[in-house]
This record gives structure tokens, C-alpha cells and sequence, in this order.
């Protein structure tokens, strides 16, 4: 691929283009150990990293091409934008990524006669088991040894990583005559909207009643749990090995830090952000931003 053809696409977010040798064939993505065939981003942290760099094409912001100016940095191709990582992530998706192919059961996949869906509409990996009266939107993606429980509603373009649990029954107990827990059944399900993404070993569990629910473009990271009733708002993003107990409504455009703790019934308020390892005991209002344990608020967005 010629180095046009990328500069070409990225014409309407660039706004200059130095040192550019458009005879550039390219074959690789890169990270900042560049050669003369190679592309990749540097962010305004790591500018200082660009001293060492002898060849190959960056994408920059601004302040990356003041850097260049005042080093006297010149051996590297240098296209500039107001996003680099932005912008190299278009670069990714539109030349370097295989688009995935959404007409594959695996042989070793279980699905229930009950289950709706379209045979080219979906990606089922091996050994993926999925219950009665599931239904399954368009270009869904489930990784190997994932379980979808009965009931689940999956829309479209939803992605879910391998070695996931998803309509569970959750963790509620009620002491009996003698004192003794017994399970409270859960006969509500999961939704998952649409452009929701799972990562892998994750767990969703269905709600008591009702939905459990994932509103539109939520993505989930590895390890995380997320308990019955919850409600998660659209974009909202749930990092690494958090815990959202019990019948939380987290609200829009929320980023849930890693290994993150929120107590049952609680609400977390649209753009908010709760800070790495946080134990959420108290409501977390609009664009509040939280930290600690138990966490306190550190700033307002």
C-alpha cells in the first residue's frame, strides 16, 4: 500500500503533512520501533520517545510538530491531526484489520431449537452454549466456551469475548424459618443493546424481574461482574475487574475505573467517573468524579 492511499483517507482530518516521501509502500503497523515501511501514532506524553526515531511515517498532533521543529527532528514522515490515537485507530480499522466474517457456527456449539437468529448474521465460537428462546440481532459475535442462558435478548453488532456467563442466576438470598438462605428465583433476563461489547470472563446476571440491561454502544472489559437488575446507560465504559452489585442504574457516558466496588441500588449520574479500586457506598451525581474507599468526591468534570 502506497503512502498516498493512507493520506487520501485521512485528507479530511489532516491538517499538514511534513517530510512526506509519498513513494512509501507500506507492510506494517508499528509501534514506536520504526522502519521505512511502517506507520504509527505518538501521543503528547511520549513526544520525547521521537528523539530515536530514524524512519518510517507518525501520525502527530500539533504540539508533536512543535516538538519536531524544536529538536530538529526530520528523518520520520510526520502527518499531523487534532487526534493521533484517533486517527491511527481509522488507519487500523480501514486497512490492517480483516473484517470479520458473520456466517460461522461452530460444529461443537449448542443452540436451542428456540433460539431466534439469522445463520449469515452471526460468529459462534466453539464449545459456546446458548439456552431456550435466546435472540440473536445481526453480526453478533460470541467467543469460545461462552454460555448465553435462557431468555437473553442480544441486538445487533453486540460482541462478547470467550468464557462468558450471560443471564446467570445472581446472588439473592432470603433466610428461611430455620434460619437458613434459600435462593430468591430470578425469572427476569439480560438485553443487551445494540454495539454493547463483553471482553472475556465476564459475568451478566439475569435480573429478579424485569431486565438486566446494557444499554447501547456499554462496553465491558475482562473480569467483571455485574450482578442482577442492573441498569448500565448508553456508552458508558466498565473497566477491568469491577463489581456492580444488585439493581445499580448507572447513567450515560460513565467510565467505571478498574477493580471498582458499587453497593446495591445505588445511582451513578450521567459523565460521572469512578476512580481505580473505589468502594461506591453512596449515590455519585452528574459528572462527580470519586475516588477511595469509601470514595469521596475528588473534582467535578
Amino acid at each position: 500500500m502506497k503512502l498516498q492511499v493512507i493520506l487520501d483517507f485521512l485528507s479530511p482530518i489532516s491538517s499538514k503533512i511534513l517530510n512526506v516521501d509519498i513513494d512509501v509502500t507500506f507492510k506494517s503497523i508499528q509501534d514506536l520501533n520504526f522502519d521505512d515501511n511502517s506507520i504509527g501514532w505518538c501521543s503528547d506524553k511520549n513526544l520525547h520517545l521521537l528523539s530515536s526515531i530514524k524512519s518510517g511515517t507518525i501520525i502527530l498532533s500539533e504540539e508533536g510538530e512543535e516538538f519536531c521543529k524544536l529538536n530538529s527532528l526530520s528523518d520520520f514522515n510526520i502527518i499531523i491531526v487534532d487526534h493521533p490515537r484517533k486517527a491511527f485507530a481509522s488507519v487500523l480499522n480501514n486497512f490492517f484489520i480483516k473484517e470479520e466474517s458473520y456466517s460461522f457456527i461452530s460444529p461443537s456449539a449448542y443452540i436451542s431449537d428456540s433460539t431466534k437468529f439469522n445463520l449469515d448474521q452471526v460468529n459462534i465460537g466453539h464449545n459456546v452454549v446458548i439456552e431456550d428462546n435466546v435472540e440473536l440481532g445481526n453480526q453478533v459475535s460470541i467467543g469460545a466456551n461462552t454460555v448465553i442462558k435462557g431468555g437473553a435478548i442480544i441486538k445487533n453488532n453486540v460482541k462478547i469475548g470467550s468464557n462468558c456467563t450471560i443471564g446467570g442466576v445472581g446472588f439473592g438470598y432470603e433466610p428461611n424459618d430455620l434460619g437458613d438462605f434459600d435462593l430468591i428465583p430470578h425469572i427476569g433476563n439480560v438485553v443487551l443493546e445494540d454495539n454493547v461489547e463483553i471482553g472475556n470472563n465476564v459475568c451478566i446476571d439475569r435480573a429478579v424481574l424485569g431486565s438486566t440491561t446494557l444499554c447501547k454502544n456499554v462496553k465491558v472489559d475482562n473480569l467483571v461482574h455485574i450482578a442482577h437488575g442492573v441498569h448500565i446507560g448508553r456508552n458508558s465504559l466498565i473497566i477491568a475487574n469491577s463489581m456492580i452489585a444488585g439493581s445499580v442504574t448507572i447513567g450515560e457516558n460513565v467510565w467505571v475505573s478498574p477493580s471498582s466496588s458499587i453497593i446495591q441500588k445505588i445511582n451513578i449520574g450521567d459523565d460521572s467517573v469512578i476512580g481505580m479500586g473505589s468502594v461506591v457506598l453512596k449515590n455519585v451525581n452528574e459528572r462527580d468524579v470519586v475516588a477511595g474507599v469509601p470514595s469521596k468526591i475528588i473534582k467535578r468534570k
